[in-house]
This record gives C-alpha cells, sequence and structure tokens, in this order.
C-alpha cells in the first residue's frame, strides 16, 4: 500500500475571536518555541471553507501560546471577526530543517500508535496542548489520550509510519 504524502503546508496556528475594536486578533501558537509563529511571513490563512488568503503581521503582543496580532488591512473589529477560526498555515519547504527525533505534529497525524505489547491502539487523530503536557489524541475502537512525551511516547519510526507508546491497551 503506498504512504501517503505529506501535504504541502503545515498549520502552525490559529486565529481567535477579536481583541478590542481596532482590528486586533487573538492567536494560538502550535509552533515550539510559540512566538516561531511569526518567524513565518506572510501567513496563509485557511479559512473553513478552504479558501485562504495571504496576511502579514503588522504588530504583535503576547507570551507563551496565546498572543495578539494586528494584521495589515485589518483595522476594525469586523473585519478581524471575519478571521475567526481560520488557520495560520505555511508552505512545508519555508518550514527550518528540525534536529534528530524531532517533528511537526501535523507529519504525525495518520501514523499508527502501538504499544509495547504489540497491540494497535488506532491512529493519531490530533495534538492538544493541555496544562500538564502535550496530548496525541489516538482514534481507533475508542478514542485515546495519550501524553505525547516520554516516558509515554517511546519512539516514532517515521519509514513505518507507527509510533511505539507506552501505554496498556485496556486504557
Amino acid at each position: 500500500m503506498p504512504k501517503p504524502q505529506a501535504k504541502p503546508t503545515l498549520v502552525l496556528g490559529r486565529l481567535g475571536a477579536p481583541h478590542g475594536v481596532r482590528g486586533w486578533i487573538r492567536v494560538t501558537s502550535y509552533t515550539e518555541p510559540p512566538e516561531g509563529l511569526l518567524d513565518y511571513q506572510p501567513w496563509r490563512l485557511r479559512f473553513a471553507d478552504g479558501r485562504t488568503m495571504e496576511a502579514r503581521v503588522r504588530e504583535a503582543e503576547g507570551s507563551g501560546t496565546r498572543w495578539r496580532v494586528a494584521l495589515e488591512g485589518v483595522g476594525d473589529r469586523s473585519a478581524a471577526e471575519r478571521l475567526t477560526g481560520c488557520l495560520i498555515e505555511a508552505e512545508r519547504t519555508a518550514l527550518k530543517e528540525l534536529p534528530a527525533r524531532e517533528y511537526y505534529r501535523d507529519e504525525l497525524i495518520g501514523f499508527a500508535v502501538v504499544n509495547r505489547d504489540g497491540v494497535r491502539l488506532g491512529t493519531v487523530q490530533g495534538f492538544l496542548d493541555a496544562p500538564a503536557n502535550p496530548v496525541m489524541v489516538v482514534g481507533g475502537e475508542r478514542e485515546r489520550w495519550l501524553p505525547a512525551m516520554p516516558p509515554c511516547l517511546v519512539r516514532v519510526r517515521r519509514a513505518d509510519r507507527e509510533i511505539d507508546v507506552d501505554w496498556p491497551a485496556e486504557l
């Protein structure tokens, strides 16, 4: 069976609700470090219906994964509201090469998740940022939320599109 090809873009964050009346927008960054999101300009914004547009950050404030940005051409709350929920994407070719044993979350979606006993728990559906640590959402005969870091996440086998975890099948 052929392996799926990587998507040409990677989701780096999401636009949230407007902040104030001058067009500022709340942003959640999925990059590490979070402020790395600002390094990828212009942003490609993807609307829920699939349309895209480019946007440049004029000004940014914040810390951690939560930011507020002013985008060029977005000068009031109404314009900012129209962008709520847009995904912030970057061309995969624009991304920096990661060191060994580091991965972009997006490239792990669809990987099989297998525990130490060889039981396939399902496939990676996505990731969530929980307060204690990132969580890998695994879909299978039932949904599981597994810590996306050691000691639970043991190894990523990119060539096999599998992730080895230390997690009992009965949980």
